[in-house]
């Protein structure tokens, strides 16, 4: 029986994401956020939870992208390391970019709002004809460098190819060509009688994407993570076997710092499911496994990482044991706390939260759903047990927030251990809505305001959510539909 669970869960990991498209439209929202969660130690403030205002991204146009829906499901959601731009892949390649709008005197509530700022295709589907293997066109990871300039760059990644994209405005155009026409055509040389100094006019605001790097051919299987090292000069790409370090400059090689794959893939047990860098510290690593396991790297140790420095597990309650025991303890997302103290994973149930310096047990555990684990059966069959829910820490690592079932996501204040579950639906998107917090019934009498486990929708569920990294404001992912919400005092 447990080679059965094995086999079927290492099988799962190499596909594709089950994900499954309900609305037919992205919808971007604006609501607020119970800032009560991060400010349990005082009496809150009076506070609302009202949409700010909804946005209809008809900007994808389907004379431009002939595409299904199923291409429009969001596949990953990030904000840049100001907070100012929010980046969004699909499946069906594309990168949409939003940009903050300014806060205005006049307008103070408008503060949260996000208008689109650019939108491009980054990836395209491929054919790998030795393999006679199709190479989805999904965006699985977009990850943000910091800004040095004037220009914003960003990595995007589907299954095999890392692209660095450079996003930059321009509002002028050169104009008084020697060599060329008004037109760009090239003059005969015999009728340049006079040298002309050009000029730079003004022109209506254009956002450019341009590719800048192309990393490719160095993975065999599926890339599920990328991160960006804090020297700012490397960064790494992860899939199931094996993780790769790469130059920013330099796009024809990379390091293999992480080799899993055994000489017999018959004796494969586990895979790589998620890595990331230190915050901090540019030689230090993390990395997830299915088997529910982490561990701690230090690239100045070796060369090859194969040995870690730190191991983090924790024991099976054997009250607890399953058949599904195996499947629902593979880590889907890992997160170092901006402080770089803390990890943080996520499992099928449960968050937690592990301190670097103690590696038997975590330190937090939080329950997301633990009403479901009557219902494994269920999920394992129609495969929403293979469903990778990411997690994410908020600016002061105080608060962290992971996604479920039925447009839900949960929220857990550390400090009090309280927890609060909310809604992404279409239904409270109008303007000025009030947000209410959601309760599952397990069993017994159901309340008015209560959901019946039995009654939720699995085809409905928040995988990709993002934290601004200095306010209240996060960005959750439903399907096709992107949300964004915010706290408001009154």
């Amino acid at each position: 029986m447990e080679e059965d669970i094995d086999t079927r869960k290492i099988n799962n990991s190499f596909l594709r994401d089950h994900s499954y498209a309900t609305e037919e439209h992205f919808r971007l929202a604006s609501f607020s956020l119970p800032s009560s969660l991060l400010h349990w130690s005082k009496p809150p403030p009076s506070r609302t939870w009202t949409v700010v205002m909804t946005y209809q991204q008809d900007y994808l146009s389907p004379c431009l992208y002939p595409l299904s829906a199923l291409s429009d499901i969001i596949s990953t959601v990030e904000f840049n390391h100001t907070g100012e731009l929010l980046a969004t892949g699909d499946k069906g390649g594309r990168v949409v970019i939003f940009q903050r709008e300014q806060e205005s005197k006049n307008q103070v509530h408008r503060r949260g709002e996000y208008n689109v700022y650019s939108t491009f295709q980054s990836h395209e589907p491929e054919f790998d004809y030795l393999k006679s293997l199709e190479i989805e066109e999904k965006i699985n990871k977009i990850r943000w460098l910091p800004q040095q300039n004037a220009a914003y760059f960003l990595l995007s990644t589907n299954d095999k190819t890392v692209k660095l994209w450079k996003v930059s405005e321009r509002d002028k155009r050169p104009e008084g060509y020697n060599l060329k026409d008004e037109e760009g055509r090239l003059r005969d040389p015999a009728t340049i009688t006079t040298l002309r100094v050009p000029v730079l006019r003004p022109m209506d605001l254009m956002v450019e994407a341009t590719p800048r790097r192309v990393f490719a051919n160095a993975h065999t299987y599926h890339i599920n993570s990328i991160s960006v090292n804090s020297d700012y000069e490397t960064y790494m790409s992860a899939d199931d076997l094996r993780i790769n370090l790469w130059n920013f400059e330099i796009t024809n090689q990379s390091f293999n710092i992480v080799d899993i794959k055994p000489a017999n893939m018959e004796e494969l047990t586990e895979v790589i499911t998620a890595a990331e860098f230190h915050p901090h510290h540019c030689n230090t690593f993390v990395y997830s496994s299915s088997k529910g396991t982490i561990r701690l790297c230090d690239m100045r140790a070796s060369a090859l990482c194969d040995r870690h420095t730190k191991f983090f597990e924790e024991p099976e309650d054997p009250s607890n044991r399953s058949f599904f025991s195996e499947i629902i303890s593979s880590i889907s997302d890992v997160k170092f706390s901006h402080s770089g103290r803390y990890i943080m994973t996520r499992d099928y149930l449960t968050v937690k939260v592990w301190d670097l310096n103690m590696e038997n047990r975590p330190i937090e555990t939080y329950q997301v759903h633990d009403y479901l684990r009557s219902k494994l059966c269920s999920l394992y069959e129609n495969d929403c047990i293979f469903d990778k829910f990411e997690c994410v820490w908020n600016g002061s690592d105080s608060v962290i927030m992971t996604g479920s079932y039925n447009n839900f996501f949960r929220m857990f204040d550390r400090n009090t251990k309280r927890d609060v579950t909310l809604e992404a639906s279409r239904e409270n998107s109008k303007p000025r809505a009030i947000l209410k917090p959601r309760k599952v019934c397990v069993g017994g009498k159901r309340r008015k305001d209560e959901i019946s486990v039995d009654s939720l929708d699995f085809s409905k569920k928040i995988l990709h959510t993002a934290w601004h990294p200095s306010e209240n404001i996060i960005a959750v992912a439903a399907t096709n539909n992107l949300y964004i919400f915010q706290d408001k005092v009154n």
